[in-house]
């Protein structure tokens, strides 16, 4: 059993970039060393749940992660292991859909215990919402890997409230997670509450109360694409970047802590307790976040809103 409850961290891992390439040839060595140096880097930075998918290299990611597992003696009784699924990729001539059939999720929970090479899921998320999904068929697929031990606990990923709500109602156990993505360059989550009474409100699509009711009823704000694909930490690509990448920048040699530090700050400073998704493969950059693993976010209200302001580009309505 591991010892990490599901919503005590204050980073996740992210195993996208683990396992080679998204096509149907199989990893090497190379892919498995490539991993062991992720995850290895993750736990030097104190991270210890890891966020899977079964789509994820079409399997690759989590294969490859399986094989770290059984080279590490013990290191499955020290971390929180996640996975997602919900989504079919495409395949030839079969397009990409979402599938949340209750046997389809029984299915493919079993594929990736089997890929992972373990016999329980800590936390099992649905990836995306699928229109012809019946929550009571879901949640009764859901109940029935609780009670057989192979899932602890069950969240969702890109999900409003209604739908959280939707699939609560038929639970016995409460849904403890929600996967957004959310960062400083994805703000929408955070802009529809401020939006509200004016015209801009109409361009903003997230659905407006889903950050308020996952704080009220304790399901954790998990946020992917947390780093911005390095937008403010040397990948910049617009005047605007480079504006608010030199500001995380000096707020970094500030604080004596790295600029994916402050960038992941900026959302854990949120009082919903955010929980930043780390997706980067690159064990330095897993490393340079170790002190939002460690540390509680130091940043100030005034410094907080010159990173959001910086980032908007525009003063606030």
């Amino acid at each position: 059993m591991t010892t990490t409850r599901p919503g005590g961290e204050r980073l996740l891992y992210g195993c996208m970039g683990l396992g080679g390439d998204w096509d149907s040839e199989g990893y090497g060595p190379a892919d498995v060393a490539a991993a062991e140096a992720a995850v290895g880097a993750a736990l030097d930075a104190g991270i210890t749940v890891f966020d899977h998918a079964d789509i994820y290299r079409r399997g690759k990611s989590e294969a490859v992660f399986g094989e770290v597992l059984s080279r590490a003696s013990g290191l499955r009784e020290r971390i929180t292991l996640q996975t997602k699924c919900g989504i079919r990729l495409a395949d030839g001539d079969r397009p990409g859909i979402y599938d949340l059939r209750g046997s389809s999720i029984v299915r493919r929970v079993e594929e990736s215990l089997t890929r992972l090479r373990t016999d329980v899921l800590d936390v099992l998320l649905l990836h995306r919402p699928d229109p012809l999904a019946d929550p009571a068929e879901v949640a009764e697929a859901l109940m029935s890997l609780h009670r057989q031990g192979l899932v602890r606990a069950f969240g969702v990923s890109n999900m409003g409230t209604a739908q959280i709500e939707d699939l609560q109602a038929h639970l016995d156990v409460p849904l403890v997670a929600n996967q957004l993505e959310m960062s400083l360059a994805q703000r929408d989550w955070l802009e529809a509450g401020v939006l509200v009474n004016t015209a801009a409100a109409a361009g903003n699509g997230f659905p407006f109360g889903t950050v308020e009711y996952c704080r009220r009823n304790g399901v954790r704000l998990q946020a992917w694409g947390a780093l911005a694909q390095g937008r403010f930490t040397g990948r910049q690509r617009t005047d605007r970047e480079r504006r608010t990448a030199r500001l995380v920048a000096e707020l970094a040699e500030a604080k004596g802590t790295t600029p994916e530090t402050v960038v992941l700050w900026w959302l854990q400073r949120h009082p919903a307790r955010i929980v930043p998704v780390v997706g980067t493969a690159d064990p330095g950059r897993i490393r340079a976040c170790r002190d939002a693993a460690v540390r509680d976010p130091d940043l100030g209200h005034e410094e907080w809103y010159e990173l959001w302001l910086a980032a908007r580009g525009e003063p606030l309505p």
